[in-house]
């Protein structure tokens, strides 16, 4: 009698630590850990700043990217918006935040619209995927997945090659996305710059992207770009659920949002 209690005693401790582990790793985890790395080099003149800066914020508050968020398997994702331009100009505008719902959503996008804008230099896209993969790490939280979000209207000419950066962050496991922007009003002398060879989305098709399930975004002016992050966004967000794993083949989509 006294052995079966003791073995009831210890079921029953064991079953409560089990489901403290499990309650602490749902409480320490999100579907996505996601960077939106936000281009504010030379070539992105005031205006064009404040169109981008304020479509992330529409995007995050949307309600078709709040409901891929409650969609998703632990309903949550935690995000961060980087602002980048030279090779030595990265800053975290909005710290990691872990949005759930509409008011945790407000609190971010709040953040986007009150801060100054980070820097006008070079374009290093390189620098910001590699600042990408640190700031990972000051989450705070885990995560299956880890996602950043490149936005941008130029080809890298500064710092890092973005080839380099963008293998080793696939090669961790992360995938990057982007968001090419047509510049059609850029700041003087930056022509060639914003108009590669095929175009920026092409360019940002081969030389940005890459990892399971990447794609870019081709946006034809700076006023679409609230519509297309929305897009990226439920897109990006409702495949956390349920991940599928792409061969190399696979992951150069392309799509245009006129």
């Amino acid at each position: 009698m006294r052995q079966a209690l003791l073995g009831m005693l210890i079921a029953v401790t064991t079953g409560f630590a089990a489901l403290a582990v499990v309650s602490g790793a749902f409480a320490d985890s999100v579907d996505i850990r996601l960077v939106l790395a936000a281009d504010v080099s030379r070539s992105v003149d005031n205006d064009e700043f404040r169109l981008q800066r304020e479509g992330y914020a529409a995007a995050i508050t949307d309600p078709k990217v709040i409901a891929a968020i409650q969609a998703g398997t632990l309903r949550s994702i935690a995000v961060s918006f980087v602002e980048w331009s030279g090779a030595a100009e990265q800053r975290v505008v909005a710290d990691w935040t872990v949005v759930r719902d509409d008011e945790t959503a407000a609190v971010f996008a709040n953040v986007l619209r009150s801060a100054p804008r980070s820097y006008a230099g070079a374009t290093a896209i390189g620098n910001a995927v590699d600042f990408a993969m640190r700031h990972f790490d000051n989450a705070g939280v885990d995560s299956p997945r880890r996602i950043i979000d490149v936005s941008g209207d130029g080809d890298n000419n500064g710092g890092r090659a973005i080839e380099y950066a963008r293998d080793d962050a696939v090669a961790s496991g992360v995938t990057i996305n982007g968001l090419a922007i047509v510049n059609a009003h850029p700041n003087p002398g930056f022509i060639s710059h914003i108009a590669p060879p095929g175009g920026i989305g092409e360019y940002y098709r081969s030389h940005v992207i890459g990892g399971p399930g990447s794609f870019v975004l081709l946006i034809e002016d700076f006023t679409t770009f609230a519509a297309a992050v929305t897009q990226k966004l439920a897109t990006e967000i409702a495949g956390a659920a349920a991940p599928r794993r792409l061969a190399a083949s696979e992951v150069a989509a392309e799509e245009a949002v006129r």
